[in-house]
């Protein structure tokens, strides 16, 4: 996941200053508590890149070097020196991910060592330690993803639909990599050098293995991000959907004691993270990307223990004696206490030809850096009348030569709020097209223009040049992989006091109760966020869902 804070900051002088935190000898004794001692030699390899234990490395009176393998032929690149009080680690003590580092012992003595369930406790029980940690671990991401040398290296097209679709997925689990374009001297190097050619894009090359045609699923699956059973084997509760509802429900069962898997099929942070900025979220009065937005809550539920799995889509839910149970697209089926589902909604797709061959070519259905600067300089196309449309336009109007919105309805201030229209009828960089719709897409692989028709212009198309076509209209609710749980006829998943007795039926009458707030027709499983029917549909909405739906799980489980 994305990993930048303004408390740390994003000078290195900061980053570094973050990173090479040094506990007090009262801190490291507490710190013990949770530890095996261990006494290490010069030379000792403790974990090298790729490994899969995630141990935290504490030295007393041992010192650490942490290096990034060499993409050549050599002895790597130094990252950071731990000694006496300082620990060996980062991001991944919390995210499970495999080693990006290999630490080596240069000065021999003795080591702390604390294994991830141990580390689990020290974050949850010791307030002071879980800080310092916490901010060195974030700070210490930062500096490698900013580092020149990486362990992984992803060859490809940026502007084919595989490219951008790995690149989103990078930077939203704020992998640290090198992404290398197929047609730069050094990515043809690789790609000669690997015995590749262009049909093999996108590719993933670490110093052991070499991935051609890589999807973000298969790369989930080789940095361990996918999910692992938890330590009893069962959950407590199991949400489905990355997104402000299901992060807040996450981080409020966590944090109250719950045994918590968190599970997203695409990446953490649902459409949210798709917004450029949002600036009437309360207690930020600068405004915040949805990104970072739904990085901090992802870093807040695993600092709290909850298990994280993404992509890892979800294709059913059934039961089974006393429990729920979730199965993931590989057939793994996961047996949990309660779920709560929070898989949003996503945008309609325009009902046109070659929507679907153009989509990461040209066509985008999120307008944050990386599709901005994908089309940095040319003129773009917004569709939509919210405020995901607006936020998306003024966006992307730091970067393209030109912005069109296209609106169908007669005005903009309908459905958009009044501070976003403001601006954006006073920004001369956007041209707002009420009454207007795409009928035509043109250019093959990549979007060239597109036709609009407009009431003012009759039946008369008009052909609009565009780079990018940033689609916002209408949302459909992610259910089609429910079974069993009553839906509306759209799609959309009633709860309470919506469920009417004959829908309940017999099985509710024998419980004895009604459903609690935010129950489905199934007992036992909860909906929160845009997912819900008659919700709002807004960020702060769909966090206090999700944190209310916690307190009916609460409930819920008092009844087992």
């Amino acid at each position: 996941m994305a990993t930048s804070f303004p408390e740390i900051g994003d000078r290195p002088d900061d980053l570094a200053l973050a990173a090479e935190v040094r506990l007090t000898d009262g801190q490291l004794a507490r710190a013990a508590h949770y530890a095996s001692r261990e006494d290490v030699r010069a030379g000792q390899v403790l974990y090298r890149v790729e490994d899969d234990s995630v141990d935290l490395f504490l030295c007393e009176t041992a010192t650490l070097e942490a290096t990034i393998p060499s993409s050549e032929c050599g002895d790597g690149h130094l990252f950071m020196t731990h000694g006496p009080g300082q620990f060996a680690g980062e991001l991944n003590l919390l995210t499970g991910q495999r080693r990006g580092l290999t630490v080596q012992v240069t000065v021999g003595g003795t080591v702390l060592r604390v294994p991830p369930e141990a580390f689990r406790r020290l974050m949850a029980e010791e307030t002071e330690l879980s800080d310092l940690l916490l901010r060195a671990v974030l700070a210490r991401r930062r500096l490698l993803r900013q580092a020149t040398e990486q362990s992984l290296r992803i060859v490809g097209d940026a502007g084919s639909a595989a490219g951008m679709a790995m690149r989103i997925f990078l930077d939203r689990q704020g992998v640290p990599h090198q992404w290398l374009d197929s047609d730069s001297p050094q990515g043809t190097d690789i790609l000669r050098s690997a015995g590749l050619t262009q049909d093999d894009l996108p590719a993933a090359l670490t110093s052991h293995q070499v991935t051609p045609t890589v999807t973000p699923g298969v790369l989930s699956q080789q940095l361990n991000l996918t999910y692992r059973r938890t330590g009893r084997g069962s959950a407590d509760l199991t949400v489905v959907g990355a997104g402000p509802a299901g992060l807040a429900a996450a981080v409020y069962g966590a944090s109250e004691g719950l045994e918590t898997v968190l599970l997203d099929g695409v990446a953490v942070g649902g459409q949210a993270a798709t917004s450029a900025r949002i600036e009437n979220y309360l207690g930020f009065p600068f405004g915040l990307s949805g990104t970072d937005l739904t990085t901090r809550a992802a870093v807040q539920a695993l600092k709290f223990g909850v298990h994280l799995a993404s992509p890892c889509g979800v294709t059913g839910l059934s039961r089974q004696g006393g429990d729920h149970v979730v199965t993931l697209m590989d057939g793994t089926r996961i047996n949990t206490r309660a779920v709560i589902i929070a898989t949003g909604a996503e945008y309609r797709a325009l009902p046109l030809d070659g929507w679907t061959e153009l989509t990461g070519c040209g066509i985008y259905y999120a307008a944050t850096d990386l599709e901005a600067q994908a089309v940095a300089g040319r003129p773009v196309a917004v569709v939509g009348g919210a405020n995901s449309a607006g936020q998306a336009a003024l966006h992307l109007a730091r970067y393209a030569s030109e912005v069109t919105l296209v609106v169908r309805g007669p005005d903009l201030g309908v459905r958009m709020s009044a501070y976003l229209v403001e601006r954006i009828m006073n920004d001369p960089r956007i041209t707002v097209l009420t009454g207007a719709q795409v009928t035509t897409l043109h250019g093959r692989p990549h979007l060239e223009g597109i036709s609009l028709a407009t009431r003012a212009e009759g039946t008369e198309e008009r052909r609009l040049d565009c780079a990018g076509l940033f689609c916002f209209i209408g949302a459909r609710p992610a259910t089609s992989w429910l079974s069993g749980v009553l839906l509306d006829t759209d799609g959309f998943v009633p709860t309470d006091r919506q469920l009417s007795p004959e829908e309940l039926g017999l099985h509710w009458r024998e419980l004895g109760r009604e459903p609690l707030p935010y129950e489905t027709s199934v007992p036992g499983v909860f909906a929160a966020g845009d997912v819900r029917l008659a919700s709002m549909k807004r960020v702060a909405a769909a966090v206090g869902d999700g944190a209310s739906a916690v307190r009916s799980v609460h409930q819920y489980l008092a009844t087992l």
